[in-house]
């Protein structure tokens, strides 16, 4: 018997499937008011509430529209991911993967790619990846953001991306990991896949190098996507980075890049390789 696997590049066929589901729930939660009351009515809405924002808040929620929370684990590769650049930590970071054969794909702001073309056309020429990871990176509102809001930082960033890479980014992560509703239309516009992660160390505010390393350390297995930042207000990303390629090391796991159209191994991986 052959076994079909999924693919790993998935951008959104049906963004706006959560929208019956939700006027349908909250009819039934009406009816339940009506028949038995309010006490069993304001329970159902609470939760049902409850499961919408859980939808939006939970990184690896899929509620809304597929996102990708690790790779298949038949071989012993992990996908890392490092937010928020570029950054004055870009080439610092280019040169420690470089000393460790290793590949990783970069979710670039937009306006501070547009900033440092730069260091996107270093990353790209070095054998790493791009992703969109939004035009402006608001990150205390973007779970709230609306519709036109949302396309605007989403098709920004991957005109902007793409006009100094050359090529369009095939990823997205939503900043802060919060997707609401409105995330997902863009993305199947533009053919952009979710990504999420399935290790991280909060290094994006905890710079204690130590604890970061452990945290990731307790998910790192064959299959995982590490969440690493650059740039943070604490000074230690690179710090943090060379740890984590180190353990990797340690463990017999390779820094790779899923090519997004096909499983893994084989034609669902690409090797690192020198660039």
């Amino acid at each position: 018997m052959i076994q079909v696997m999924e693919p790993l590049h998935r951008p959104p066929r049906r963004p706006h499937a959560w929208l019956p589901l939700l006027l349908a729930s909250q009819a039934l939660v009406a009816l339940a008011w009506w028949q038995w009351g309010w006490g069993v009515g304001l329970a159902l809405m609470l939760a049902s509430h409850a499961v919408a924002w859980w939808g939006v808040l939970a990184p690896n929620s899929a509620l809304y529209g597929p996102v990708l929370t690790r790779l298949p684990a038949r071989v012993p590769t992990v996908w890392l991911t490092i937010d928020d650049g570029p950054s004055d930590d870009t080439a610092a970071i280019l040169d420690l993967l470089d000393a460790h054969d290793a590949r990783a794909t970069f979710f670039l702001v937009g306006e501070r790619a547009a900033a440092r073309p730069e260091l996107v056309r270093a990353i790209v020429a070095r054998g790493h990846g791009i992703g969109n990871h939004s035009r402006t990176h608001p990150q205390a509102r973007f779970w709230a953001l609306g519709p036109r809001r949302m396309r605007e930082e989403i098709a920004g960033a991957q005109r902007q991306l793409a006009a100094i890479a050359g090529r369009a980014p095939r990823w997205f992560r939503a900043v802060v990991g919060h997707a609401n509703p409105f995330v997902h239309a863009p993305l199947r516009d533009l053919g952009l896949a979710r990504v999420a992660w399935s290790a991280r160390g909060f290094d994006a505010v905890h710079g204690d190098v130590d604890r970061v390393l452990a945290r990731i350390g307790r998910d790192l297995a064959p299959g995982a996507i590490v969440l690493l930042h650059e740039g943070a207000a604490h000074g230690r990303c690179v710090e943090i980075i060379a740890g984590v390629l180190r353990r990797l090391e340690e463990q017999g796991l390779r820094a790779v890049l899923p090519d997004g159209d096909g499983p893994v191994p084989g034609a669902g991986i690409a090797p690192a390789t020198r660039a």
